[in-house]
């Protein structure tokens, strides 16, 4: 591979995800992506990202089947960006209760609980949830919140949801931001070190999800120029 075709994004296939749109939102900012489910490529890139739609222990299987999971703690470890989207976020917890207990990829302690069929008041809740919902910064996570891919999105912003499941880090220290769905607050969003994970899709919020890339794409160029 030479320099100029180098990969700056190995965008994660395991059969399951929005990696088109993914895609597209990583060229509108500028960075060169590529969908792989090859080790070789991934463990060579500036940044990579793990989508997601679908069940939790399908998704796992698939990654082992595949050999991924080594190289996705791997990469974690390695300090370069990493993005996590909607199930890809999930997957980077230690179990999921969906189908059953299911082991993750434990790299963020806690665990993926399905919402309840009622909320504290006893009334029903739609799952899944499905469309614009509000993000917030979370309790003590303001300096973090500076750092992050989400920097220039306001307090409360509106971002796209579609999931029936969501993460309950064990450390508050990890979560990023909190959203409110029929009277349950959840963790939409988690941040620490080189790991940006998100419960919503940015590539499908219009503008401000492109502007999370934008900055997030920040990253991953001083990763490339730090190469050069």
């Amino acid at each position: 591979m030479t320099e100029t075709s180098k990969i700056e994004v190995a965008i994660i296939d395991y059969g399951l995800g929005n990696l088109f749109s993914v895609r597209n939102a990583c060229h509108r900012v500028g960075l060169n992506a590529e969908i792989t489910s090859d080790r070789g490529v991934i463990d060579k890139a500036d940044a990579a990202i793990l989508p997601g739609v679908g069940a939790f222990d399908v998704a796992m299987r698939n990654l082992e089947e595949l050999d991924l999971t080594r190289s996705i703690k791997g990469f974690v470890d390695s300090g370069r960006p990493f993005m996590g989207i909607c199930l890809g976020l999930q997957l980077l917890f230690s179990e999921s209760e969906e189908f059953g207990v299911s082991r993750g990829l434990n790299l963020i302690e806690g665990r993926v609980t399905k919402f309840p069929t009622r909320n504290n008041e006893e009334k029903k809740v739609k799952v899944p949830q499905i469309g614009w919902n509000r993000i917030f910064k979370s309790t003590g996570s303001h300096k973090a919140y500076d750092n992050s891919p989400l920097k220039e999105i306001e307090d409360g912003e509106f971002m796209y949801f579609v999931h029936s499941f969501y993460v309950e880090p064990l450390s508050g220290e990890r979560t990023l931001t909190k959203t409110k769905y029929e009277g349950i607050e959840y963790c939409s969003s988690i941040f620490f070190r080189n790991v940006f994970a998100t419960q919503f899709h940015p590539e499908k919020s219009g503008e401000k999800g492109i502007a999370i890339y934008s900055k997030w794409a920040e990253s991953v160029k001083k990763v490339g120029s730090d190469q050069c």
